[in-house]
């Protein structure tokens, strides 16, 4: 084996190790809280589109990035669903599509929810995701499965499919993804919790992976309090 031969073979290990660290941040489990040190743009948190609960009383705003396919966002969903309850009327919620590009169903699972967001049922599709993951990432025609879905709900099934197959909701998806990217998402999900001040959001702070109640709890009333 010639010198070159070796340090082409070793470039490749290394970069393949890369990428595999990588894909394991973009979706791990865990959860971290942290100050923002570099100064974001609070405006790419929330755009006017966004999905969210929200409420004129709300103090304190809480976004989340999360991919529909991330077994972690799974895992953060009864905690961020126990949250809105707990909350309601003191919080706004917003969740921002960041499909990962390791998750082939992702994108397609994000269109199904805004694809039934068009219809008034965004909420129920976004938590029929994350209950029934486990079945649709590993069907082969996980629209099928999203079309059944739909009908649950009661809505126009015609419409849904076609704005899915259509990928009508494209663009905003990957808005949502850009916006992520600038404002510096490494792992999915990723939390920022701001508070509401003269219509816009201030100090926000940000949690990555799957956090517990206590954790988000005590940065919700941090900013509550302050």
């Amino acid at each position: 084996m010639t010198q070159e031969v070796k340090t082409l073979l070793i470039i490749g290990v290394v970069t393949l190790v890369l990428v595999v660290g990588g894909i394991f941040l973009l979706g791990r489990g865990g959860s971290s809280s942290s100050e923002i040190n570099t100064p974001i743009d609070t405006k790419l948190l929330v755009r006017a589109d966004s999905d969210k609960i929200a409420t004129d009383s709300a103090k304190v705003t809480v976004v989340e990035f999360g991919d529909f396919e991330c077994p972690a966002c799974g895992a953060a969903q009864p905690v961020t669903k126990q949250v809105i309850d707990d909350y309601k009327g003191k919080i706004d919620y917003v969740f921002r599509n960041f499909p990962l590009p390791q998750h082939d169903k992702a994108l397609i699972a994000a269109e199904a929810a805004e694809a039934a967001g068009a219809q008034g049922k965004y909420w129920e599709m976004h938590d029929k995701l994350y209950e029934t993951q486990d079945t649709w990432s590993v069907a082969d025609k996980p629209l099928d499965l999203f079309v059944q879905y739909a009908q649950s709900f009661g809505l126009d099934v015609n419409k849904f499919r076609d704005d899915v197959t259509n990928n009508k909701y494209q663009a905003k998806i990957t808005q949502d993804f850009q916006d992520g990217t600038a404002v510096g998402i490494r792992a999915t999900p990723t939390f920022f919790i701001a508070k509401n001040v003269n219509g816009g959001l201030s100090n926000p702070q940000k949690l990555e992976g799957v956090p517990t109640y206590e954790q988000i709890k005590a940065l919700i009333d941090s900013k509550l309090t302050n």
